[in-house]
């Protein structure tokens, strides 16, 4: 056990310094390109975007997974499962292409067509390298992974830069986004704890798509969860307010990609080698969900309480509108943080059903909410719909389906319910520093400060928390499931 918490503690600190490099590398890239563009050819863009995402939720059709869970030597399924995701990268890609023209004009922005066909085009990419990637995850090596995501994060971005600058507006994010894909793909191949291989072994293709199909269908639904929003945003208000709107989707995503992201890239793994200790298993679930929401849930208040000054200073004006939805979006934030822990959680655990039944019910309570808050009130609308459905419809489901597999809705609300009082207030301290303050950059300081204080008040508080996960496994975990 304790090897196991080593080569985790190791990985998530990689994954941490990979996401922090990353996110702040991309930030002054991404702010770059938001002044150089400007949102209508942002919002071209992000329609390509979304059908790259949606592809991306399904195209290996889950089977990739079953090399992080398997409990022998993945060789035995690595080239059977290379070989699916390959042949269903290429027929989805296939259908992309066919079908961005009816896509495009859908999003309101039919110019978008041959930047959709060049940026699905990743989704071959992702498919070829998706056992690699797999296998890396499995071994914790997520030093390796850094530096392969870094050369294809920056490589991408820049050749992005460069190619605004010569005028070529959404395309340029296209190239950049796909050439920093093939880069990536090529050193995880490189990097692969095994070489890669392809082969055929029709019984164990049977096993990895009947384990698989399930979870293909819920990261689909998923992914529709994600990005329901911005489809409906570009049909009923148009490609520029999807520019404004994405720019606030990818603000609030911050704390989701900076905190929850590494967990996410070591938790299925550490829950994987818990299996034969349910308790020990439900006691790092609780553990991990209290220090996610501790680190994670005053950021996404700051986020919300300080979103006009925020987006004004570093967007500049022409953005403004950004700030109505990104109010709502970062508290949606704080909810998928602990969602995304919870959907692992139940992935190692086998219960890829109940995920896909909660993920469906969301989606069915959300598409008419989001259509009517987007006809309503715009993207302030659009926010509104989506924090009412993950606060009365999503998180009453997941604490049920907490509850069936042993972890009580008192137990939960214990490790989560702190943070949640103390983001509270943060919001409230950075929405009256807006408020106070007209100079922005000094509204953002003092909010900014006050959750600086909040995080490290937590963060103290819960250092018995980090000892337990020290732990892991250990029965001084075991009573934090009752």
């Amino acid at each position: 056990m304790a090897s196991l918490y080593a080569k985790a503690s190791r990985a998530l600190g990689w994954s941490f310094l990979n996401t922090v490099v990353g996110r702040l590398g991309t930030l002054a890239i991404g702010i770059a390109l938001a002044r150089l563009l400007g949102p209508h050819e942002f919002g071209v863009f992000a329609v390509a975007l979304v059908a790259l995402l949606a592809v991306l939720s399904f195209n290996e059709l889950g089977v990739s997974l079953a090399i992080v869970r398997w409990p022998g030597d993945p060789r035995a399924i690595a080239p059977t499962v290379a070989t699916i995701s390959a042949v269903s990268s290429a027929l989805v890609y296939l259908g992309c292409y066919l079908a961005a023209p009816a896509f495009t004009a859908a999003m309101g922005a039919p110019a978008a067509t041959p930047v959709v066909r060049l940026l699905t085009l990743s989704v071959l990419v992702d498919g070829v390298t998706a056992v690699p990637h797999a296998l890396m995850q499995r071994e914790f090596r997520q030093g390796h992974k850094m530096i392969a995501d870094q050369v294809g994060s920056w490589g991408g971005t820049l050749l992005s830069i460069g190619l605004a600058l010569t005028g070529m507006g959404a395309m340029s994010l296209a190239v950049g986004r796909l050439a920093g894909s093939v880069a990536t793909g090529a050193l995880f191949v490189a990097f692969s704890p095994q070489p890669l291989r392809f082969g055929f072994d029709p019984a164990k293709a049977r096993a990895l798509l009947k384990f698989g199909t399930p979870l293909a269908g819920s990261s689909l639904v998923v992914f529709a969860v994600a990005n329901v929003d911005q489809l409906i945003v570009g049909d009923v208000l148009g490609p520029t307010a999807l520019g404004f709107f994405v720019l606030a989707f990818n603000l609030s995503n911050w704390p989701v990609g900076m905190f929850s992201q590494p967990v996410r890239s070591v938790a299925p793994a550490a829950f994987a080698r818990l299996q034969h200790d349910p308790p020990a298993m439900r006691g790092a679930f609780l553990s991990l969900a209290g220090l996610l929401a501790g680190i994670t849930l005053p950021v996404c208040l700051l986020l919300s309480g300080a979103a006009q000054p925020l987006v004004r200073f570093v967007y500049g004006a022409d953005w403004a509108p950004a700030s109505t939805a990104l109010f709502w979006l970062a508290v949606l934030g704080g909810f998928r943080i602990l969602f995304e822990l919870v959907y692992d959680y139940f992935v190692v655990l086998g219960r890829s059903r109940a995920v896909f039944t909660v993920q469906l019910g969301w989606l069915v309570a959300l598409v008419p909410a989001l259509i009517a808050g987007a006809r309503l009130d715009g993207l302030a609308g659009v926010g509104v719909a989506h924090v009412l459905v993950a606060a009365l419809v999503v998180l009453p489901c997941y604490l049920w389906e907490l509850h069936r597999a042993g972890i009580g809705a008192g137990a939960f609300a214990a490790r989560v319910g702190p943070p949640v009082l103390i983001a509270a207030l943060v919001g409230a301290a950075a929405f009256g520093a807006h408020r106070m303050i007209s100079v922005d950059f000094a509204a953002l300081c003092v909010a900014g400060t006050v959750a600086l204080a909040a995080v490290a008040a937590l963060f103290l508080r819960m250092r018995g928390t980090l000892h337990g996960l020290r732990a892991l496994g250990t029965p001084a975990l075991e009573g934090a499931d009752a």
